[in-house]
């Protein structure tokens, strides 16, 4: 699948994948600072989000095989593969498969492991706002409050909402509001999104895992699992951040992946 991507700067290539409900924009700021430091940064609509064609097939084997085409079209080498939360997972898929491709892998705030499905308050909110009968962002956002209550959460939803046009008609009487990821394929398939890393797989590419220290999605317990699968990875937690850890603490996370980048030169 041909998938969309904002491209920023010049250098080493750093491709970075959004996780649930994300895309690309989300890491606009982050990514012109990386693209300052000299990297050339691709930021990726994953299938099923942002401007990305929608599919029925959303699986981590797809999305792997999305990012290998990504890599093909640009004739890229020597890339740092950055994923955070799903694209993490979507990160280590590739890396496992593709390790020949990779000079460093950074995940955030995901491990290996199966995680059992966790989205349904989510999946139900977003399930409810019916834009043939809601017409402002500030009516599904009403809605969305009956199911969530963090402000934050809403807020990152919210920001899919887009003007669905319909060729030919003009905007005040047939246009409607829409999703722009494939909340119906994503709340059919949702179990997809916790799947663990194929079993008995290894790579050796320097992996840099990154969790919040408020999160709970990789606990101390999950540190020998990380190692033997990436047996060439180092664990950083950034005190009081959660889940989002790379918006919620963006000084701290840039820090964190320069120097790990920087650590040793690319692999030339």
């Amino acid at each position: 699948m041909k998938l969309f991507y904002r491209k920023f700067g010049k250098g080493q290539p750093l491709i970075i994948l959004h996780g649930l409900f994300g895309q690309s924009d989300n890491w606009n700021t982050l990514a012109k600072r990386f693209a300052e430091s000299g990297f050339e940064v691709y930021t990726v609509d994953q299938r099923n989000h942002g401007l990305s064609p929608h599919s029925a097939i959303w699986n981590y084997q797809a999305m792997s095989d999305d990012i290998l085409e990504l890599i093909n079209d640009n004739g890229l080498h020597h890339i740092v593969l950055l994923g955070h939360s799903m694209g993490g997972k979507v990160a280590m898929m590739f890396a496992l498969q593709h390790p020949e491709l990779l000079d460093k892998l950074i995940v955030a705030d995901i491990g290996p492991k199966y995680y059992p499905p966790h989205n349904q308050d989510v999946l139900t909110a977003l399930n409810s706002v019916d834009f043939n009968v809601i017409k402002t962002r500030k009516e599904a956002e009403a809605v969305l409050e009956k199911n969530i209550a963090d402000f934050g959460t809403r807020q990152f939803l919210l920001k899919n909402i887009y003007w669905k046009e319909t060729p030919g008609v003009s905007h005040e009487k047939e246009d409607k509001l829409d999703w722009r990821f494939n909340l119906e394929t994503i709340s059919e398939q949702i179990e997809n999104v916790g799947e663990a890393a194929p079993d008995g797989s290894t790579c050796n590419v320097p992996a840099l895992f990154i969790r919040g220290g408020a999160s709970n999605y990789i606990l101390d317990s999950d540190i020998n699992l990380i190692h033997d699968i990436f047996p060439n990875s180092i664990l950083e937690t950034i005190p009081g951040a959660g889940h989002w850890v790379h918006a919620e603490k963006p000084k701290e996370f840039f820090e964190c992946v320069i120097k790990f980048i920087g650590s040793s030169p690319p692999l030339l």
